[in-house]
């Protein structure tokens, strides 16, 4: 099992952080404690992250400091959970304006934009939580290959529906916003709609293949 630390997050929160590595095992952990804890009456919501947990506490004042202690028991107790996972198809063009930073993510790779392109939409992913913004999908299981890191300098606005890859993780921006992953792609596919239900397209768990529409690489 992975050591975990147990913190105070401002004043209304307790973080549980695992040491790393990420790996899917100890994410469905995880869900399984999130899935635990939804429906305790001192807990106000259970917030899953990558290798971390944060739970949003009903009295903090009352129990902050005997929920860092339950918190760690919880965890060494806790069990894995795995989701109804749906397999979700997203189509994406991949290159060109759709995808700015394909070029120099080839050259850092040292692949070709195509070979690119059929690596990262040959792999399966997995939803491993919904973050940064709504309906924005961390997704495990990027081929080592494929691992860059971030851009120095984020841009000031990244178009929705973008593609990119950020370290060892790839994810889809479902609205425009501030960013720093590189850019390979961009889907069509809506990932946050306010008006659905649910509104987010992915869900924690989900398989997630990327399926290359009209390249715009040769």
């Amino acid at each position: 099992m992975q050591r975990a630390r147990c913190y105070l997050l401002g004043e209304r929160a307790v973080v549980l952080e695992l040491e790393p590595p990420v790996s899917l095992v100890s994410q469905q952990r995880i869900w399984g404690l999130c899935e635990q804890l939804k429906d305790h009456p001192q807990i106000i919501e259970a917030i899953p992250g990558m290798n971390n947990l944060t739970l949003l506490l009903r009295n903090p004042q009352e129990m902050a400091l005997d929920a860092i202690e339950h918190l760690q028991r919880w965890w060494e107790e806790s069990e894995s959970s795995i989701p109804d996972a749906r397999q979700v198809d997203v189509p994406v063009t991949y290159g060109g304006s759709a995808g700015p930073d394909l070029p120099e993510l080839a050259r850092y790779c040292q692949m070709t934009e195509k070979q690119v392109v059929e690596l990262h939409s040959s792999s399966r992913y997995v939803v491993y939580f919904i973050g940064f913004q709504p309906g924005f999908p961390y997704l495990g299981g990027l081929d080592q290959r494929l691992h860059m890191p971030r851009r120095a300098e984020p841009r000031v606005s990244v178009p929705a529906g973008s593609v990119g890859i950020g370290g060892s993780q790839t994810g889809i921006y479902p609205a425009a916003s501030p960013g720093g992953w590189q850019l390979i792609g961009h889907t069509s596919a809506a990932l946050f709609d306010p008006y659905q239900q649910p509104p987010t397209l992915l869900r924690p768990g989900d398989s997630v293949r990327f399926v290359p529409q009209q390249e715009g690489v040769c």
